[in-house]
């Protein structure tokens, strides 16, 4: 069933461990047969959950794991009713994520040195992160031959290892390229490696690397906001639509599978109407 739906490995793992936990409790109040599962046993279950401490959110995860177990084992017509099926999904409340303003960006985006080859990786890995709005998972795991200059794309392996094409800015194009030409060599002093961007020994830059890359050009930059490299993602999506992008096109450059995912950039965007209707509108 797991497989099915094409989880990443940690995915699978928390729906894994989510479900042992269901079962583990169930066993722990005498039901032994999943058929013999209710909406009241579910219900303790969740009761259950939070009075060991976990958030709406967790408590929401392990819901949506069981709800689909009990919908795979109704399809394969291994139980006749859907014990699940009208429990709500805990309230989890609404987060803005945080978005970056385009001077922001520019000034971090400025902040590395070039002519230092490990601090002209990052300069490239930075451009690409706010111009292809990538996951940071996607972006150190990025190989060389998944960007394409001639074409101004990159291809990408997201969650569940979907893959799909994001156009890529001529400014990322730009530094990527003379990275691959100038400092990737002296990096890897004549180490054999596919990965765009490398560490030491030829080894792909660790997601951890690379967040404290960005939280040092945040400090040279005098930048006070929290910044992570999950921010410039935030930001690329954000403005994209002040800028007029439709939300499916978003969508697809984000690899989200439901819009309804996108669609929180949309209330972030509000901000930005209000800013241009208080400037230009005669009553604003």
């Amino acid at each position: 069933m797991l497989l099915e739906k094409g989880l990443a490995h940690n995915s699978l793992d928390s729906y894994t461990r989510d479900i042992g936990g269901f079962f583990h409790f169930m066993a722990a109040n005498d039901i032994e047969w999943i058929d013999q599962v209710d909406t009241t046993a579910i219900l303790a279950w969740l009761v259950h959950l939070k009075k060991e401490g976990l958030s709406a959110r967790s408590r929401a995860r392990h819901l949506i794991a069981v709800r689909g177990l009990f919908k795979f084992l109704i399809q394969e017509e291994l139980i006749q009713a859907d014990p699940i099926k009208h429990i709500d999904i805990p309230k989890i409340g609404f987060h803005l994520p945080s978005v970056m303003s385009l001077k922001e960006v520019e000034t971090i985006l400025s902040m590395p040195d070039v002519s230092i080859p490990r601090e002209h990786r990052d300069a490239a890995m930075l451009e690409i992160l706010y111009g292809a709005g990538l996951r940071v998972s996607e972006l150190v795991a990025m190989k060389v031959e998944d960007i394409n200059f001639d074409a101004g794309f990159v291809r990408v392996f997201g969650k569940g290892s979907r893959e799909r094409i994001v156009p890529v800015g001529s400014q990322a194009g730009t530094v990527t390229l003379e990275w691959i030409r100038s400092s990737r060599p002296r990096m890897l002093k004549n180490i054999a490696s596919r990965y765009l961007f490398v560490a030491r020994a030829g080894k792909p830059m660790t997601r951890q690397g690379f967040w404290k890359a960005v939280k040092k050009y945040c400090l040279r930059g005098d930048i006070r906001r929290n910044v992570t490299p999950h921010s410039f993602r935030h930001t690329f999506a954000t403005h994209l639509i002040e800028g007029g992008a439709d939300l499916r096109s978003v969508q697809t450059m984000l690899g989200h599978s439901d819009i309804a995912t996108t669609q929180i950039y949309t209330h972030v965007s509000k901000e930005h109407l209000l800013d241009m209707h208080k400037k230009y509108h005669p009553r604003g």
